[in-house]
């Protein structure tokens, strides 16, 4: 009994930690996002940079946009960008998708993760 208590209180514990950085806020991953803006466009109608425009990135097939040249990882991976998988592919590009051309390493602050995708969420 006590046992299964405590195993109560780790699962509600670890929901609630979860759930604590995972909503993000959008000012602030506007901010965030002046670390991808070298690379990437985020206005409609922009063209690519060095990695494919991010507008209305939110609800998307990975590998899909016409004017950029994609990895074959990339465009094989049946990835639709939804926000979990926005903030998995921000924080390790390389272990999502395996073999993918981006030369970033990820951001391993999960606040800022979950700041950058709220405010790619507003791009639409």
């Amino acid at each position: 009994m006590f046992g299964s208590r405590i195993l109560l209180a780790v699962a509600m514990s670890a929901a609630l930690s979860s759930m604590a950085h995972a909503t993000g806020n959008a000012a602030n991953g506007a901010s965030v996002f002046d670390r991808c803006v070298i690379c990437h466009s985020n206005s409609k109608g922009a063209p690519a940079k060095i990695g494919p425009n991010l507008f209305a990135i939110v609800g998307h097939k990975a590998g899909a946009q016409a004017d950029f040249s994609y990895s074959a990882a990339l465009k094989s991976s049946g990835i639709v960008w939804t926000n979990d998988k926005l903030d998995a592919w921000i924080a390790a590009p390389g272990k999502l998708v395996p073999g993918n051309r981006m030369a970033f390493a990820g951001i391993a602050d999960a606040q800022q993760r979950a700041d950058l995708v709220a405010y790619l969420d507003t791009l639409k």
